[in-house]
């Protein structure tokens, strides 16, 4: 047993809140900081180079969990970042805000201090933009965003022109003014390299003598003692029981959607102990997919093999775009059971308001969680009606002229009723891999934290990540999670 050490704080999980909260508290020279990282700190070609992160998925960067059965789909693929800037470090880099009437509802269903115009300066603070003359952005912050610029694809030029000439809005900037519409989104690269969390606000700290970084060290449990959270177990290089401890100052919980809930119901802090939400709430962006063949590969994405996308409304919508369209500009089957295009690539649609919940549980204390998005179980059947539009749309816009030459593969030219292509989606729902939810924060009986991201009941431990969103943006949640974790540093260090 490794002997006791003692921090002020002890951040769990070096992804994109970790790094941000442990370069935000290490800024005080007096408080001495822990951060502990399952994965490794390696900085990969596939997390430095923009278009080989498909190379991260099912790497050792990668959690490798699998979901339970989702629809007629079988259980999912659900990759999570097990290295230094987690998800940030393997993900498609996209940059986006979500729709200021999402975080007012936070705000108004029990998350005062939530809102959008308490949550802009910290937007403000992540970010350095150079391309958007907009007082909603920032200028000066650790994470370089641009637009794909110079090379864009064909197809993606291809598939926004279409969706353009069929009558959709045009935007320069989904997270400034006018978030709704055709776009080539902000991407968190620079000068031709991702800028991941860890790149952005880890790595360029680490000198710093009260930060400590240890790497390839799990946590195993939260210790708990007298109603407060005196400290961590972890296990590193195959050393077990290791622990530390916070010397009467605070563990903040930064594990992700999935990691945090689990971590705390290892510690005996859920259901059993009063908090019945810890795990549950869990949403996510579902997804549905055209798959398209081309005579000749396409050429190489130089960016996300995303580059472009468009915030629309289905007849569904309400204050907000419930739809992303999307290419994948890779020859991917769209789900268990297809094969794959020779040459091609996939147009997809996200529902982005999902009225679907679902959950994340153990089914043994050390054993991998229990998954279940719940995709396409709300009662009312909206989810897969969005979808249903969204697949509507991407066809209605390439009717007239199909991007590179393509011809459509699956669902294929037969499924055109609502019926057919309702099937088709329940084989074929995959997920936009953005969890969040599962550690809610509010003032009800359901809420896992309060809106000082505290956990009820337990003194001296906080979750600062995507698991407090109490309700998701309508956009990929990794812009939110570094704004989450900017005020949750203020937060701690005025408390």
């Amino acid at each position: 047993m490794v002997g006791m050490e003692a921090y002020d704080y002890i951040v769990v999980g070096a992804g994109t809140a970790g790094c941000v909260l442990a370069a935000r508290l290490s800024e005080e020279p007096g408080a001495r900081v822990l951060l502990l990282e399952a994965g490794s700190a390696d900085r990969t070609r596939a997390m430095t180079v923009p278009n080989a992160w498909p190379e991260n998925l099912g790497s050792a960067a990668d959690w490798g969990y699998l979901t339970t059965s989702q629809a007629g789909a079988g259980p999912l693929p659900y990759p999570r970042g097990r290295t230094l800037g987690g998800s940030g470090a393997i993900n498609a880099m996209a940059h986006v805000r979500g729709h200021r009437a999402i975080y007012d509802q936070w705000a108004a269903c029990g998350a005062p201090g939530w809102s959008f115009a308490d949550l802009l300066p910290y937007f403000q603070m992540t970010e350095r933009v150079n391309e958007h003359a907009s007082l909603l952005r920032g200028t000066a912050g650790p994470i370089q965003v641009a637009p794909a610029g110079e090379g864009r694809h064909p197809v993606a030029r291809a598939f926004a022109e279409a969706l353009v000439r069929h009558g959709a809005l045009v935007t320069d900037d989904l997270s400034g003014p006018q978030p709704e519409g055709v776009a080539w989104p902000d991407l968190a690269i620079a000068d031709g390299e991702r800028v991941s969390p860890a790149d952005g606000y880890l790595r360029p700290v680490l000198d710093r003598p009260n930060l400590t970084v240890m790497a390839d060290a799990e946590v195993t449990r939260l210790d708990v003692r007298q109603g407060r959270c005196t400290g961590v177990s972890y296990v590193r290089d195959g050393v077990a029981s290791a622990a530390v401890t916070s010397a009467g100052g605070e563990v903040i919980l930064a594990a992700g959607a999935i990691g945090s809930p689990c971590l705390l119901l290892r510690s005996g802090i859920g259901p059993a102990s009063g908090l019945p939400g810890v795990g549950q709430n869990l949403q996510d962006h579902p997804t549905a997919k055209v798959c398209w063949a081309t005579p000749e590969p396409l050429p190489a994405s130089r960016y996300n093999y995303g580059e472009t996308y468009a915030a629309l409304r289905s007849d569904l919508a309400g204050d907000v775009p419930d739809l992303h369209l999307f290419p994948i500009l890779l020859p991917l089957a769209p789900g268990a059971g297809f094969e794959p295009p020779a040459a091609g690539f996939l147009l997809v649609a996200g529902a982005m308001t999902p009225d679907s919940r679902g959950s994340v549980r153990l089914a043994a204390p050390d054993g991998p969680p229990l998954i279940d998005p719940g995709f396409l179980t709300d009662e009312a059947g909206r989810d897969l009606d969005r979808l249903v539009a969204g697949l509507r749309l991407i066809r209605a816009a390439t009717a007239a002229a199909a991007p590179g030459r393509a011809v459509e593969l699956y669902p294929g030219p037969e499924v055109r009723t609502d019926a057919a292509l309702r099937d088709y989606i329940r084989r074929t729902v995959d997920s936009y891999y953005h969890p969040v939810g599962t550690c809610r924060m509010g003032t009800d009986d359901g809420a896992v934290v309060d809106p000082d991201l505290r956990v009820r009941g337990v003194a001296g431990l906080r979750v600062a990540d995507a698991s407090v969103m109490p309700l998701i943006p309508n956009a990929h949640p990794h812009a939110t999670v570094l704004a989450i974790a900017e005020r949750a540093a203020t937060l701690i260090m005025e408390s």
